[in-house]
């Protein structure tokens, strides 16, 4: 009787937001770190501090096309009375044997080029006469023709002092110094500093694969017509769209009728490729809602999937548990489309960025003074509101009323406004806490 008395109030307790958010992510850990390509660890984190295994750059190059020469040699080279350097050869990006240069020479060098021994500054070709023996204007002329013969000679009409126009090596980082540090999120520009170093692959926890279904009979493919009472499927695109935005992998399953083998078979077939399931209908009270009832049946072999209320507004109903073998998250949203976003951005994406071992899971979130008032929020009830966010007036306007329904809203808004649950109404002007999206 009691254990009977336990459950029923289980039951009927209502979950704070909080509350839920904290279970679900109670129980999720940063996925078991794999060895991958570059590119394809992009979006990653990084799970070993790296350091650099060599300076960057590895020898003194040249930073400009031009001539590698002594700087005391053209010291007091001027328009009217240029240094003249007798050109002994070229060095182009990649060369191996490099001329020494000696006093009175110079040799034609290309941006990127190493440096000749015995050269300490580069001279630009457009302050030289480009090896031609006429004046600085023809420079650029000559030094896209035919390589400088050995034994010509170039005419400079500005000095450069030593180690003008010259990238010494290490100047961007040494041997030894650290590279990136773990927990590093890798980007573009991390992973080409990782290939500038020689790294070919990298430690990382793996992006999630996450697997996306929607739950209803009446669902119909976009692109196929409608028959009579059905609608087409957006929840599945929705869903699978935001998981890769929160840099999931992310595999949409489509529509699943509403039967409960059907489901369940699906759902066991998804489990191999997936590291979350995401459901979307089937979650509320309604006699047709298999999702309850199929989950209910494969908690009670392989694992625990409790569906709840929590006090917010859209998405009251929802469902988190562990399933399968493996014991794999799966979190059942409500199917209204505004209510399975909604309910995505709160729970589900702060799961999917766990799972990457992310240092931050949550959106970011900002006051914003809220332009027009709100009225009749539910008392008790955390409400999410639609919202156009002007960031450089600081303001949130509401899109859209409170219907879970109301998908063109969701779709015009880069905000969600917060109502409190002991807040019934926000009046013109007051501020209010907003969720950024995007």
């Amino acid at each position: 009787m009691n254990g009977t008395t336990d459950q029923t109030r289980h039951q009927d307790r209502v979950w704070s937001v909080a509350e839920h958010l904290d279970d679900v992510l109670s129980k999720i850990d940063p996925l078991d770190p794999i060895e991958l390509q570059l590119l394809d660890a992009q979006g990653c984190v990084l799970v070993e501090d790296i350091t650099v295994p060599v300076a960057l750059p590895p020898f003194d190059n040249s930073s400009m096309d031009g001539y590698a020469v002594r700087a005391a040699d053209v010291a007091d080279a001027t328009e009217s009375a240029p240094a003249v350097l007798t050109v002994i050869g070229d060095v182009a990006a990649g060369s191996g044997e490099l001329p020494g240069i000696e006093p009175g020479q110079a040799v034609r060098i290309m941006t990127g080029a190493p440096m000749p021994p015995g050269a300490d500054a580069v001279v630009p070709v457009e302050w030289t006469d480009g090896g031609t023996g006429q004046g600085p204007a023809a420079t650029m002329r000559a030094h896209s023709a035919a390589p400088q013969d050995a034994g010509g000679e170039v005419r400079v009409h500005r000095p450069a002092a030593a180690g003008a126009h010259i990238r010494a090596r290490g100047s961007d980082v040494t041997e030894g110094e650290p590279a990136l540090r773990a927990g590093t999120v890798l980007g573009p520009s991390q992973i080409g500093l990782l290939a500038a170093i020689g790294r070919g692959t990298v430690r990382v926890h793996p992006r999630p694969r996450v697997v996306v279904l929607s739950t209803g009979s009446e669902l119909v493919q976009p692109g196929e017509a409608l028959g009579p009472g059905q609608i087409h499927d957006s929840n599945s695109f929705q869903l699978t769209a935001a998981a890769r935005d929160a840099g999931a992998i992310a595999y949409r399953v489509g529509a699943v009728a509403d039967d409960a083998e059907t489901l369940r078979s699906t759902l066991e077939d998804q489990l191999i490729r997936a590291d979350i399931l995401v459901t979307s209908g089937g979650v509320s009270v309604g006699a047709y809602d298999v999702v309850k009832e199929t989950l209910a049946a494969l908690s009670a072999e392989e694992g625990t999937v409790e569906f709840r209320r929590l006090a917010m507004q859209p998405g009251k109903p929802q469902g988190f548990g562990l399933i399968g073998p493996d014991r794999i998250p799966l979190l059942a949203l409500p199917g209204n489309p505004v209510s399975s976003y909604v309910s995505f951005e709160l729970f589900v994406r702060p799961a999917i960025r766990a799972l990457m071992g992310l240092p931050e899971v949550h959106r970011p979130t900002t006051p914003a003074k809220c332009t027009e008032a709100v009225a009749s929020s539910p008392k008790g009830k955390r409400q999410f509101l639609r919202g156009s966010y002007d960031a450089e007036a600081g303001t949130v306007t509401p899109v859209g009323g409170a219907g879970s329904h109301l998908i063109k809203a969701m779709a015009h808004a880069n905000a969600l406004i917060i109502v409190p649950e002991d807040t019934t109404e926000v009046p013109a002007g007051a501020e209010v806490d907003i969720v950024l999206l995007g």
